[in-house]
């Protein structure tokens, strides 16, 4: 949108000299509200609207900020020019100020465009594969580590030998090897952090079943950490905003930042004692106590008999696809008749479908039942409609989801409420097992 199409001069004149004296020129107000308004007041007022006002005054973009803004539904970027913006309309319009780096351009368009490649290939579908955007440069705060395509020999240089002989270990190995070098030559910043999110997971090995979360998230790369004391440590999901706190200090929490403590709104304990402090002390009284279940092979489970892995109906006529939007309603109607609810909220749903984290076991064409990668990336919202069950399609979703999870490279593992026999029943069956004592949510 061109702000000079706004000015009300006849020469489309958008700027002029600052007040209190000083060199160059400042934009107007008014034409920048009128070029603003034209677009806002198309977008629907429940959408998730940022107005990013492009500046080297503003908080350096990074990942973490890409990640953060797909999960908007509308961006506006405001394009800064000559010496600035009037500050009055900035105030009124803007939510973020964001900087590339700490050099100078003509304008914001640039910077506009990088961050606008940046965020959208976040956003579910547009790169067409739903794990390239999340296993590569910045990853657990490792950069990526070298590749290498066709001819096996170049310039006298050979493709390293560990990538021609197939183990895939031995692979992983290597490239784990490789991005560690490449991170601390390049980005000894980037190792610092990583160095101290695997000194936090060497410890949460030691009790690695009811730690599994907070363990995979430091794995997916989603682990911030936010503060650690002894055997104490507390990290932030960047995906769910959820503090996860481990250890058995009650003291721990009167020790961090005031901002961190005025930031914690919901959040995850993995010792039951922590419970009362944290309660008293944040004034969060909802708790969800569940039990954590771990797939801890490297094998894929046998389907036989549940379903086929090449896409086409057993011959019970069962299939297993991802789901679309078309069934958020069903899903929705089946909590909303449970006894007991995880996930109730529409647009959380939809979003799990947007991001091809929703499975559905088919019966013919009819829906049966339905699984889910929740955004903690824990296994999920494993239901099965009535006239369904005793057909084993819950236990066919369940090992359909944990043979994807070892697909994807991740460590399969759910969270099931106590009581909730019929989940116990089924992880069990598949050799999941399960934590002694529970993780407890409260928010």
């Amino acid at each position: 949108v061109n702000i000079r199409d706004f000015s009300t001069d006849k020469h489309k004149k958008v700027d002029d000299y600052p007040y209190g004296g000083g060199a160059g020129m400042l934009m107007q107000p008014q034409p920048i509200y009128d070029a603003y308004k034209s677009v806002a007041d198309t977008i629907p007022a429940e959408n998730k609207t940022r107005v990013v006002y492009v500046t080297p005054q503003g908080y350096t973009f990074n990942q973490r900020m890409a990640e953060n803004f797909a999960k908007s539904d509308d961006i506006i970027f405001l394009c800064g020019h000559y010496e600035g913006i009037d500050e009055r309309v900035l105030e009124e319009i803007v939510t973020d100020y964001v900087s590339i780096g700490d050099y100078v351009l003509t304008g914001g368009e640039l910077a506009a465009m990088v961050m606008i490649d940046s965020i959208s290939r976040l956003v579910p579908g547009v790169l067409h594969n739903e794990i390239s955007a999340e296993t590569e440069l910045f990853h657990g705060y490792l950069l990526e580590y070298p590749q290498y395509t066709r001819p096996e020999e170049w310039h006298e240089k050979l493709v390293p030998e560990v990538l021609m002989n197939g183990n895939q270990k031995k692979i992983n190995d290597w490239r784990l090897a490789e991005a560690k070098k490449r991170t601390m030559e390049r980005r000894p910043d980037l190792f610092d952090q990583y160095f101290a999110l695997n000194e936090c997971k060497e410890k949460l090995m030691q009790n690695k079943m009811i730690h599994i979360d907070m363990i995979e998230m430091i794995n997916r790369g989603r682990a911030v950490l936010v503060a650690k004391d002894g055997n104490d440590m507390l990290l932030l999901d960047k995906e769910t905003g959820y503090y996860h706190h481990a250890g058995d200090n009650k003291e721990f929490f009167m020790t961090l930042p005031r901002e961190v403590r005025l930031d914690i709104k919901k959040i995850i304990l993995h010792q039951e004692e922590m419970l009362k402090p944290v309660q008293q002390l944040f004034n969060l009284q909802n708790t969800l106590v569940c039990y954590q279940a771990v797939y801890t092979k490297r094998e894929r489970l046998p389907i036989s008999g549940l379903y086929r892995g090449d896409g086409k109906p057993t011959e019970d006529g069962l299939t297993i696809r991802l789901l679309t939007m078309e069934y958020a309603d069903i899903i929705q109607n089946e909590y909303n008749n449970a006894e007991y609810q995880k996930v109730k909220e529409k647009d959380y749903i939809e979003d799990r479908i947007k991001k091809h984290r929703m499975y559905g076991a088919f019966i013919g064409e009819e829906l049966a039942g339905f699984i889910g990668i929740h955004n903690d990336d824990s296994i999920g919202m494993l239901r099965v409609f009535e006239q369904y069950r005793g057909r084993k399609v819950g236990k066919a979703l369940q090992t359909f989801m944990i043979n994807k999870k070892l697909e994807m490279g991740w460590i399969p593992y759910g969270q099931f409420l106590i009581g909730d026999e019929s989940s116990e029943r089924i992880q069990k069956s598949l050799g999941m097992y399960m934590s002694k004592t529970p993780v407890i949510w409260v928010d």
